[in-house]
């Protein structure tokens, strides 16, 4: 398989992923792909079906719940992608602490990520994009141009995700946020379908001491470079 025109930016939860890539497809004027958020819409369509995924989270409950579910990134009135659930903008509730709470179980099932690549693989029909997510550069798009893996300490993504407006419980602590970041890493670092790990040919980029612009400046510089 040749080189595809996409820009992977895969890493563990809160290492800055979205909002890198999102202000990076901004700079180079193409479309951006969130895969987090199509896994966080699969699992928030299932809590509003009724599902207690406590209980029920399975392969056997999601294989129906599927069929019923339709998932696309279209073009806006504004010229930005934006992901529909149904038809329907998802709201903030897809970023809501109780979806993020069951997001990581629901990706570790291998039908939902089989259900999902055609969707993700159907993204490079747009041309040039900027897709991001944790099996980018080694399932999705294992020929992809570019790849970046961000992270970032521990201590600095749970700093990340505590400052993000309501991705948290109440009452969430740095360190009650830092022991779900931790719990999440387990989870999708150990699942047995695409776990998350660096392609290998990606580049990693700690950005622990690194500002938002300076993330920006630097992988932009090195696309820039490689296109050339």
């Amino acid at each position: 398989m040749g080189q595809q025109q996409v820009i992977a930016i895969d890493g563990p939860a809160a290492s800055g992923k979205s909002t890198i890539a999102g202000l990076l497809a901004a700079r180079l004027r193409v479309p951006y792909v969130n895969t987090g958020n199509m896994y966080r819409a699969i699992t928030m369509f299932a809590l509003d079906s009724g599902i207690d995924l406590k209980r029920q989270c399975s392969g056997k409950v999601f294989t129906p719940l599927l069929k019923k579910l339709k998932l696309e990134y279209v073009r806006n009135a504004s010229g930005e992608y934006e992901l529909l659930v149904n038809g329907v903008p998802p709201g903030p509730k897809l970023r809501s602490p109780e979806v993020a709470a069951f997001v990581s179980p629901v990706a570790a099932l291998p039908g939902v990520r089989e259900w999902l690549k055609d969707i993700q693989h159907d993204a490079a029909r747009l041309g040039l994009i900027v897709m991001e997510g944790r099996d980018i550069g080694t399932v999705i798009f294992p020929g992809a141009k570019f790849k970046f893996f961000l992270t970032a300490s521990p201590l600095e993504r749970a700093r990340r995700r505590l400052a993000q407006s309501g991705e948290t419980f109440d009452g969430a602590t740095l360190e009650s946020v830092a022991r779900d970041i931790a719990e999440r890493d387990r989870i999708d670092s150990g699942r047995a379908v695409a776990p998350l790990k660096p392609a290998p040919d990606a580049e990693i980029v700690d950005t622990t001491e690194m500002t938002i612009a300076e993330v920006i400046n630097y992988l932009a510089g090195r696309i820039s470079n490689g296109r050339s």
